[in-house]
């Protein structure tokens, strides 16, 4: 398999994650709103955290990220900032205008801590992103290097694209649209909050009866 064939895999892999509905979808289209850059600032975020993890999971750190207790306290925390930010829109839904000063959280810091506080992302990069960087040592540093930030992009230009979507709708259908999308993502942030408690909860009784 050349780099080239490997990159494009890569790519086709890694869209299909993050296009998957998430936290991070409903978090940068109630965002889109404020800004069409939003989605962008989101990605930054998102890298703060992941770029780190793809050179941990490099250096062997995948199997920490596997371990019981350890998705159960990351997904429980995970769906407490899940459901303070379900609050939150719902709080900024009746303002009388939706602005970025409304909003409590930055793109930045929300795509940091949806990204850290998501255990289907970390445990996404324990086993299928781990095995794109072990493919990625056939190549070398450099085609490590490469695949990290060919990844990254598939982040950013779907983030992106959202955000100036949402944002494209909002200045189309006004005031109207923005209370309904923030609607729609608050119901989503709570309905994933709950799903990361209850997969918390279910994880630790799991290992209890074991």
């Amino acid at each position: 398999m050349s780099l080239l064939t490997f990159l494009f895999e890569a790519i086709f892999i890694s869209l299909s994650g993050v296009m998957a509905p998430g936290p991070i979808t409903a978090a940068i289209l109630g965002q889109g709103n404020n800004s069409p850059h939003a989605g962008a600032f989101v990605a930054i975020g998102h890298g703060i955290i992941e770029f780190p993890l793809m050179i941990a999971i490099f250096y062997g750190f995948g199997y920490f990220l596997s371990l019981p207790y350890i998705k159960a306290g990351i997904a429980f925390f995970g769906g407490i900032f899940l459901l303070l930010m379900g609050i939150d829109m719902f709080r900024n839904m009746g303002q009388p205008r939706v602005n970025s000063n409304t909003y409590s959280y930055s793109p930045v810091m929300a795509g940091f801590l949806l990204s850290i506080g998501n255990p289907y992302f970390l445990i996404w990069w324990a086993t299928i992103g781990a095995a794109l960087i072990v493919h990625s040592f056939k190549f070398g540093m450099l085609g490590f290097i490469i695949f990290m930030f060919v990844h990254w992009l598939c982040d950013f230009v779907w983030f992106y694209f959202l955000s100036a979507l949402s944002f494209k709708g909002g200045k189309f259908f006004g005031r109207g649209f923005q209370k309904i999308s923030f609607a729609i993502c608050g119901v989503f942030l709570f309905f994933f909050s709950g799903k990361f408690m209850f997969d918390a909860a279910k994880e630790i009784f799991t290992q209890q009866i074991y």
